[in-house]
C-alpha cells in the first residue's frame, strides 16, 4: 500500500497485508476536544491558543461556522491555532448558511450554542449528514425557546431561530448522548439561571471538563450507583457566563488511535507505540474490551494534560479470544465498534455485542454496513436487532480478495476499519472510497505507511 504523504485520496483503494507494524506514531488531536476548543475559544473574551488541533474537515466546519458568527480563528506558522472570541451572548448573525459538511458533532453542538442567542441560522450538510436525525436535539432546545423549521424527519437542511433570553430547563436524557447533553449545556451558557441535564447513563464528559476549564459555573453531582452501573449524573450550569481564554494542548484522539491499536493486535509480529493518547474514562471502553479479549496494551508515561488523562500506548500482536461485550460500555466506545468487529473477526471463538441501536443512525447504519463489509472479506457474522455476533478465525487471516469493493456509504470509520481488516487478510480488502477518511483523519494512510505497511 502506498499513499501520498499526509493525504488520503478519494476513490477506491485496496488495502493488502504487508508484514508486521513496527514503530512509533502520534495520531491527530482528539476530535471532541478540538470542536469544543474552537467553540468555547470563540465565546471567550480574549485570545485562546490551541496546539495539537485536529485539522480534519469536521473541525474545519466548526471553525468556519464560528468565523461566520464573529470569531477570529487563524493558524500560525508553527501550527498553533489562535482564537479571539466575541464573548457569551456576542455571536453575530451569519450572512450565509452554515455548511456542516459531514459533521454531526458540529451540527448538534452549534444548534445548542445558537439556540440561546437572538440570531437565525440555516444549517446545511452533505448527503450523509442530511440523512441523520436532529430531533433529539431539537426537542430540548425548543423547550428552551428556540424555534426550528427542519426537513422531514427532523433532518437538514434546517432553520434555527434562537431566542434571548432563553428559558432554563431541567432535562433528563432519554438516550445516552454526549452531543444532546453538550447542546443543552452550551445553550445554557447564555440562558439566565441554572440549566440542568440529568444523565442516567454516563457519556463522554469533555464538555463538562472544558466548560469548567474556561471558567463556566458548572457542577456535577453523581447519585449513588445501582446494580454496579455508574450512578446518574446531574449536571448544572449557571448561565450568562463569562468565559476566560485558555491555552489548550489537545491530546491524541482515542477514536483515531483505535484503528492502529486493533491493527497491531491482529497483524502477527507487530509492536507499536502510539504517543499522547487521551484516556478519558468516558472514552476508553475499547481498550478495556480489547484487554478483556487478551490484547497486550500497556500504558507508558501516564500523565494529565489540561484536565484530561493521557498516556503513550505500547501495543503488541496478541491472541484474542471472543467475549460477550457488556452493553454498559457502549457510551464509552460507541464510535469504536466498527473496528472492534474487525478484531472480533480475527479472535478465537464468538464475540457477542448488543445495545448498539445508536450505530444505526451514525454516518451510516454501521451494524448492517459492517456485517456486509466483513462478510465480503470472508468473516463469519450475523446481525441482530441491536448488535452483531461474530465467530472469529482464531488468528488466521481473513480470506479477503473481494472482487466487489466494500461499500463505505461515505462513512469514514467503515473505510478505516476495513483498511485494518485488509492488513490481516490473505487477499487484501478493497473499499469503494477513501475520501471520507479526510473528515476525521487526513493522515491515516501516511501513518499506516510509516509503520511499514507499504506493500
Amino acid at each position: 500500500m502506498t499513499s501520498a504523504p499526509h493525504s488520503t485520496r478519494s476513490g477506491p483503494h485496496h488495502f493488502a497485508p504487508a508484514g508486521p507494524l513496527r514503530g512509533t506514531i502520534r495520531v491527530p488531536g482528539d476530535k471532541s476536544i478540538s470542536h469544543r476548543s474552537i467553540m468555547l475559544g470563540a465565546l471567550a473574551v480574549g485570545e485562546t491558543r490551541v496546539s495539537g488541533l485536529l485539522e480534519g474537515e469536521d473541525v474545519m466546519s466548526t471553525a468556519a461556522a464560528m468565523r461566520a458568527m464573529g470569531g477570529t480563528i487563524t493558524r500560525d506558522a508553527g501550527g498553533e491555532w489562535v482564537i479571539n472570541g466575541v464573548g457569551v451572548g456576542g455571536l453575530l448573525q451569519p450572512q450565509t448558511a452554515l455548511d456542516m459538511g459531514n459533521s454531526g458533532t458540529s451540527t448538534r453542538l452549534l444548534m445548542g450554542l445558537i439556540a440561546s442567542h437572538p440570531i437565525t441560522a440555516s444549517f446545511i450538510g452533505d448527503a450523509s449528514l442530511s440523512k441523520r436525525p436532529m430531533g433529539r436535539v431539537i426537542e430540548p432546545l425548543s423547550q428552551m425557546g428556540a424555534d426550528f423549521t427542519a426537513s422531514p424527519g427532523g433532518r437538514l437542511p434546517l432553520m434555527l431561530r434562537g431566542t434571548s433570553p432563553a428559558v432554563p430547563i431541567t432535562y433528563r436524557l432519554p438516550v445516552a448522548s454526549a452531543q444532546v447533553k453538550s447542546a443543552i449545556l452550551l445553550a445554557g451558557l447564555n440562558t439566565p439561571g441554572i440549566t440542568t441535564v440529568i444523565e442516567p447513563i454516563p457519556t463522554r464528559d469533555h464538555s463538562e471538563r472544558m466548560l469548567k476549564g474556561f471558567g463556566a459555573d458548572l457542577t456535577v453531582e453523581v447519585e449513588a450507583a445501582k446494580n454496579g452501573m455508574g450512578g446518574t449524573r446531574i449536571i448544572r450550569i449557571r448561565g450568562e457566563a463569562e468565559l476566560k481564554p485558555q491555552t489548550i494542548v489537545v491530546p491524541g484522539d482515542p477514536s483515531s488511535a483505535a484503528f492502529f491499536i486493533v491493527a497491531a493486535l491482529i497483524v502477527p509480529g507487530s509492536d507499536i507505540t502510539i504517543e499522547n493518547v487521551g484516556l478519558n474514562p468516558t472514552r476508553a471502553g475499547l481498550i478495556e474490551v480489547l484487554r478483556a479479549m487478551g490484547g497486550q496494551i500497556d500504558e507508558l508515561n501516564p500523565r494529565e494534560v489540561g484536565g484530561e488523562p493521557v498516556a503513550d500506548l505500547r501495543v503488541r500482536h496478541s491472541a484474542l479470544t471472543g467475549i460477550t461485550v457488556d452493553p454498559a460500555v457502549v457510551p464509552s466506545m460507541v464510535d469504536e465498534f466498527p473496528v472492534l468487529f474487525v478484531a472480533a473477526a480475527l479472535a478465537k471463538g464468538r464475540t457477542v455485542t448488543s445495545g448498539l441501536d445508536e450505530l444505526r443512525v451514525k454516518e451510516s447504519d454501521r451494524l448492517t454496513v459492517m456485517r456486509v463489509a466483513l462478510e465480503l472479506a470472508g468473516a463469519r457474522i450475523s446481525e441482530t436487532e441491536d448488535g452483531l455476533i461474530i465467530d472469529g478465525t482464531d488468528g488466521e487471516p481473513l480470506p479477503g480478495g473481494n472482487a466487489q469493493p466494500v461499500a463505505t456509504h461515505l462513512d469514514h470509520r467503515i473505510a478505516m476499519s476495513m483498511a485494518v481488516a485488509g492488513l490481516a487478510s490473505h487477499g487484501g480488502v478493497s473499499v469503494d472510497d477513501t475520501g471520507p477518511i479526510a473528515t476525521s483523519f487526513p493522515t491515516f494512510e501516511a501513518l499506516l505507511d510509516s509503520l511499514g505497511t507499504t506493500a
